[in-house]
């Protein structure tokens, strides 16, 4: 496992990461959390960089106070789902709180923003000339010049971490099938900053559809929700190790892979897919030593945190890119069920 293999290859013990400690004052109790309100619309009021920091308001503030963390609460939307609530559990647990997985009141505090909410995206005309449509088979696919975005607002949605469905609300009078070159559109400002240190292993949680990369002291890195293989045989469960890293990988498509697929069968022949986002393993590729098996990006990162993969680990493309550039090879994973 992990722990053993860490050990006895590294002069430095570290702890085994365990949930936090209960704290010992009678207001970090369990009963003495209070919820906060529910959510509010992604109307955000103006307000100028005077006015922060400050501690979060409501969900779409937690959303994207998280994400600037590395804690990653899905696609940014405005809403309270299962991926925000365990990210904001994620961040409880990093900070030493409950967790209780709700925005309480001890979590407040600490959850706090440093700048503005929204930031404002120029559209180039680079962008325009890089999208493409993506062909509806596999064979169309392969001899495409690339799988990139096909749309702006796909293209912009990547870039702010979000959900189109929230580019779309905060910006209410954009016509997204005529977006032309200097268009200025509102986006959550989320960047991930550049690593500061490698991870020291991966744990891939199966049951809650989540992954979470550790430096050498157990310190939380990164939280980003992964989806898992939609058949319980294969989930592999147990220790590998990171075989290979590639970013902007191309993808071969294996008939064999797919028995389900009526065109798949029909081809009979392995097909190499142009590199993209919306390649079927997204931005990045980070191989595992278990043949086949892998952690990647995904063309539909709304989707993410679901039981519908091959085997694989999909993550939304800025999360895979993030991680691709905190492994290593020979990396430790870990994946627990």
């Amino acid at each position: 496992m992990i722990w053993f293999w860490w050990h006895q290859n590294h002069p430095r013990t570290i702890k085994k990461h365990q949930p936090a400690p209960v704290a010992a004052t009678p207001s970090a109790r369990p009963a003495a959390q209070v919820e906060l309100p529910p959510p509010k619309p992604p109307a955000v009021a103006p307000q100028t960089p005077a006015d922060f920091p400050r501690p979060v308001r409501d969900v779409f503030e937690t959303q994207v106070a998280l994400a600037r963390r590395m804690v990653s609460p899905g696609s940014i939307d405005a809403a309270s789902g299962l991926q925000t609530r365990a990210a904001i559990a994620a961040f409880q647990r990093s900070q030493k709180l409950f967790a209780t997985a709700v925005l309480d009141t001890n979590t407040r505090p600490q959850l706090t923003l440093a700048a503005l909410l929204l930031t404002h995206y120029v559209v180039t005309t680079n962008d325009l000339t890089r999208l493409q449509p993506i062909g509806k088979t596999w064979l169309a696919k392969s001899q495409q010049s690339a799988l990139d975005y096909e749309t702006i607002l796909e293209l912009v949605a990547e870039k702010a971490h979000a959900h189109p469905l929230l580019i779309k609300k905060l910006n209410p009078g954009v016509d997204w099938t005529n977006v032309s070159a200097g268009a200025v559109l509102k986006i959550p400002d989320v960047n991930y900053p550049e690593p500061a240190d490698q991870a020291a292993f991966v744990i891939i949680h199966l049951a809650e559809k989540y992954l979470e990369a550790f430096d050498a002291e157990t310190n939380l890195l990164a939280h980003f929700p992964c989806s898992i293989a939609a058949k319980a045989e294969k989930r592999p469960v147990g220790e590998m190790h990171v075989a290979v890293v590639a970013p902007h990988p191309n993808y071969t498509f294996d008939p064999a892979v797919f028995p389900e697929s009526p065109e798949a069968q029909a081809i009979g022949h392995k097909l190499i897919l142009p590199p993209g986002p919306n390649n079927p393993v997204g931005v990045a590729w980070i191989g595992l030593n278990k043949p086949g098996y892998g952690m990647h990006g995904t063309p539909s990162p709304e989707q993410v945190g679901r039981t519908e993969s091959h085997g694989c680990f999909r993550l939304a493309n800025w999360d895979a890119e993030y991680l691709l550039k905190v492994v290593w090879i020979g990396m430790p994973v870990e994946v627990v069920p």
